[in-house]
Formats: C-alpha cells, structure tokens, sequence
C-alpha cells in the first residue's frame, strides 16, 4: 500500500471511531446516588481500541476528548467544554486514553486471541477507574471508599456487559479493517 494512501485510510478509520465515541458516549443515565452517570462511553472505547489497535484507538480517543473540550456535546448527558473535563468526572474521560492505549496494544500484540479481547478490557478499566476515582476523591472533597462506592461499584455489572459485547463485535471489525487496510485500491493519479 502506498504511504499516501495508508494515512488516507488511517484518517478515515481514526474519523470512525471517534465519530462513533461522539455518538454514543452521549448516550447516559444520570443516576441519582452519584455523579458519574451510566453511558455508552467505555463501550466505545472498548470498541474503537480491540478493533482500531493501539495508534487508531488511542488517536480516536483523544480527538473525541478534544472536540468535548472545545465544547462539542459529545459527553455524557450531551455536554462538553473544558469544565466537564476538569469536573468531577473528567478523570474517567481522561481515563479512556490509558484504557484505549492498554487495550489496543494488547490486541495488537495477541490480534487472533479472542481471549485477550476481554482481558485487555478488564485490565484497561482497572487504569481508567484508578484515575477516575482519585480524580472524583478530590473533585468531590470524597474519601477513596466513597469515591469507589460513587464511582465505581454501581458500574461493574454494566461494564461487564460492555466488556463482552465490545468483544464480540471487535474481533470482527478488527479482521475486516486490517484486511482491508492491506487490500487498500491504490489511487488512480490525475492527469
């Protein structure tokens, strides 16, 4: 494939996931015993990162984080701007690039283990949580515990789902865009 053509196609997967990260990560419950609410974020992560690999997921993420701090409702709940990022959610937004980073570089190193789709998973939003938290214990004036019991515990069961379904539908983007990238049409030249 040829250099020109390769970062036309790296663009154009990099502008999908993130597109994709702008649609869904709005998508929330405000739960009312914390203020983290329950989105389609992480899924997204998990997704653009096991499908996207390491470069393609992580740059993904950080022009979805970059387009919500210029104040773009790309976040949770439909909101955006640099308050949200440095609000007592932000650490979990700012989260999503270690997870994004783990996650694809895993599943680059292992792409045919099905295994380490969820593993990698499971390991990235143990990092994404850690910064989360700590951030959330000191946005919100919380103890660590209190921060874990707001931020963390009420989400498990629905990251686990999450966990799984970005597994199985990750695999398969996955094969299909690198056999794509590989297969690429080279561009016709003008004139």
């Amino acid at each position: 494939m040829k250099p020109t053509t390769n970062r036309v196609y790296s663009l154009c997967v990099t502008a999908l996931f993130a597109a994709i990260l702008a649609v869904l990560s709005p998508l929330s419950i405000p739960l009312p015993f914390t203020p983290v609410p329950l989105s389609l974020g992480t899924f997204a992560v998990y997704l653009a990162a096991a499908a996207g690999g390491v470069r393609w997921g992580t740059l993904s993420v950080a022009v979805y984080l970059l387009l919500g701090a210029v104040g773009i409702p790309v976040f949770a709940g439909y909101s955006g701007g640099l308050q949200v990022l440095v609000g007592p959610t932000g650490g979990y937004l700012i989260g999503y690039l270690p997870l994004a980073f783990l996650v694809g570089l895993l599943t680059d190193h292992f792409p045919e283990r099905k295994s380490i789709y969820p593993l990698s998973m499971i390991a990235g939003t143990f990092f994404c949580y850690a910064i989360g938290t700590w951030w959330l214990a000191r946005q919100a004036s919380l103890s660590l515990p209190g921060a874990l019991a707001a931020g963390v515990l009420p989400f498990l069961p629905g990251d686990g789902v999450k966990i799984l379904a970005a597994s199985a539908i990750a695999y398969p983007v996955r094969r299909v865009l690198f056999r794509r990238r590989e297969n690429f049409p080279p561009q016709k030249k003008a004139g």
